[in-house]
């Protein structure tokens, strides 16, 4: 049984590739339908014209599909705006924490309100925090210092601190613009990354706009309501 990998950019052979396309694919438009627990393996396999035993060949289960389905589609997202991280440069990473709030807007906004369940949220979770390890990692392996913590440590610790400050900010009614929230975020994960040797210099925990960014919480903005 194949592992699939993060980045369908990985798959080189096209049959395997086409496959895996149809595969998310018919549980995307699933989604649209109905949350995952009411969707079956039987019902994606029959809606993307493949047999189980296909399905089985490439996943282990519907919740490694949509592991790969998310994380394969923040790796593309990252991709058409050409981002990459070399490990020194602070508006790479601004890149990709911008990425991250544009990819939870539209996760949510394409899961036809379907899928505020147990299982879509923290798979999802999963899926862009391996991602954004993963592009870490990366550029971190190659600056990576003689002494400190390893850079698997730091892109771990930084990628967790990326999308816990994106879904701060998602999650935060009236929340100020994605362009805005970058840079309070930016703020905070440049000094993780310092740590495993990049060495690049903090901006202003400020927007675009200039002004200092606040995000609420949005558990007390709920309680204050009722």
């Amino acid at each position: 049984m194949s592992t699939m990998p993060i980045s369908d950019c990985e798959v080189r052979d096209p049959r395997v590739r086409r496959t895996r396309q149809l595969l998310q694919g018919a549980l995307r438009d699933l989604m649209q339908k109905k949350s995952l627990e009411e969707i079956s393996v039987q019902d994606i396999t029959e809606a993307a014209t493949v047999n189980r035993a296909t399905f089985y060949d490439h996943y282990t289960d519907k919740f490694a599909l949509l592991a790969a389905m998310v994380g394969g589609g923040f790796h593309k997202l990252l991709a058409e705006r050409n981002v990459t991280f070399d490990g020194s440069c602070p508006s790479a990473a601004e890149a990709i924490i911008l990425a991250a709030c544009d990819y939870l807007v539209m996760a949510h906004s394409n899961s036809g309100g379907c899928n505020c369940n147990t299982f879509f949220e923290p798979l999802m979770e999963a899926a862009v925090v391996g991602a954004i390890r993963r592009v870490l990692l990366q550029g971190l392996s190659a600056k990576s210092a003689r002494s400190g913590p390893s850079p698997e440590l730091v892109a771990t610790t930084a990628s967790w601190a990326i999308y816990g400050a994106v879904k701060e900010w998602f999650y935060t009614p009236k929340h100020p613009p994605a362009a805005e929230a970058v840079g309070p975020i930016l703020e905070l994960v440049i000094p993780i990354l310092e740590a495993g040797g990049s060495k690049s210099h903090p901006r202003p925990a400020a927007g675009a706009s200039g002004k200092s960014v606040h995000f609420r919480d949005s558990r007390k903005d709920r309680a204050a309501s009722n």
